[in-house]
């Protein structure tokens, strides 16, 4: 009841306002006034005053937002972990896999043992770079250096 004649009052303060503002030739802005005045009427005479009313008043309602609330964490929480890195279910799997790769890959080891795959960061491809495509040139040709160092008169 309180607040239905809250609301009330406020609507007419508010069309008072309209008023004066209307007497100074201000119609556009009078209209706005009214427009916003007559939204708190309108509310009281809907009954959602009285819903939320009863609503805000009452600690169960409050504790069912704080359970939905709660809920909206958790979500956010295991997407949050799930995004970042594995489960711990999927954790396991990993290192057993990675062996049975490395023992498939018996050939490369064989080729070039100290050498390892370059660290990638996630979704990113390896880029073909100009000597892994070119052949590989004599170790002690350096034709090339010689006459950029002659042409800088070095």
């Amino acid at each position: 009841m309180l607040a239905e004649t809250i609301c009330s009052a406020v609507s007419a303060a508010g069309l008072g306002i309209a008023a004066l503002t209307a007497y100074r030739k201000r119609f556009l802005a009078a209209t706005r006034i009214t427009a916003y005045a007559l939204v708190p009427l309108g509310l009281v005479m809907t009954g959602v005053v009285e819903w939320v009313s009863k609503i805000a008043f009452k600690p169960s309602v409050w504790i069912g937002f704080g359970v939905l609330g709660l809920a909206w964490l958790l979500f956010m929480v295991t997407r949050v972990i799930e995004r970042r890195g594995l489960g711990a279910s999927e954790k396991a799997e990993k290192p057993a896999k990675a062996v049975k790769a490395a023992k498939g890959d018996a050939g490369r080891e064989a080729v070039a043992p100290t050498a390892s795959a370059p660290s990638l960061g996630a979704g990113s491809r390896p880029q073909p770079t100009a000597r892994q495509n070119a052949p590989a040139a004599p170790a002690e040709d350096f034709s090339d250096i010689e006459a950029i160092l002659k042409k800088h008169g070095i």
